[in-house]
């Protein structure tokens, strides 16, 4: 099988190690089967899409949707990046899934209102799948309603006429989209169970996402929820487009 490509931007090693090995365990890969490239820690190389299965975007501390002047050098080039390689990975129709900054990056690409309008805290939120969804093949078995972990600060408010709805959730209407037939992005973090949710927030509790000293109570949050199904999308993903 052909690798897989996870673009990274994670600049903690303990935090981009962890969601590597989510990928990893949850999509049934071997780690020469994932290539990693962390984007945040220099230009993306030249990249042949002949040499890959398909493209995952890792989540991101960036927010696409900031004005230009608050972001920094480095989520300037990224974004350039990847725009860049979206403007080959859509018309192709090449297999791409973005968790969580994927609909910062797609979103933006393909038109969508990305903005701060339906944020969400850190937590666990139950997602709807719409028709779309159930009939789609990267959510094959899924139930209609799962719980899911999410914790964004822009989400998209209105999706281009274009695209398909397949998730939603009552605090948040776009919860995962697809482009064309094979383009997906979630907004939900389809690699996060509770042991990765609760490791993520002890590597960022001082990173400013949430008080320091509401870590060990987030934490225990998150112990509440029984997280297993949105796995299944990596499953599913890496089942359909791996060649």
């Amino acid at each position: 099988m052909k690798p897989f490509l996870l673009l990274a931007s994670r600049a903690e090693d303990a935090a981009a190690d962890d969601e590597y090995a989510a990928y990893l365990r949850y999509g049934g890969l071997e780690p020469d089967q994932l290539r990693r490239v962390r984007v945040e820690a220099g230009p993306l190389p030249d990249l042949d899409l002949a040499d890959y299965s398909g493209v995952i975007v890792g989540g991101s501390p960036f927010t696409s949707s900031d004005p230009n002047d608050h972001k920094s050098p480095t989520q300037h080039r990224v974004e350039r990046e990847l725009a860049g390689l979206l403007d080959r990975i859509v018309p192709a129709d090449f297999p791409f899934l973005g968790a969580c900054y994927g609909v910062g990056t797609l979103g933006t690409h393909q038109g969508a209102l990305i903005d701060r309008t339906f944020g969400e805290p850190l937590g666990g939120v139950e997602i709807e799948l719409t028709e779309a969804g159930l009939a789609d093949p990267v959510l094959q078995g899924m139930p209609r309603r799962f719980t899911a972990f999410t914790g964004h600060k822009e989400a998209c408010t209105l999706l281009p006429a274009h695209a398909v709805l397949l998730a939603t959730s009552a605090a948040c209407p776009v919860q995962m989209f697809r482009i064309r037939q094979n383009l997906y992005a979630t907004q939900f973090h389809p690699e996060l169970d509770v042991d990765g949710l609760v490791t993520r927030i002890d590597i960022y509790r001082h990173a400013g996402y949430f008080p320091p000293e509401s870590a060990e109570e987030l934490m225990e949050s998150a112990r509440q929820f029984t997280v297993t199904e949105p796995t299944n999308i990596l499953k599913n993903f890496v089942a359909r487009y791996g060649i």
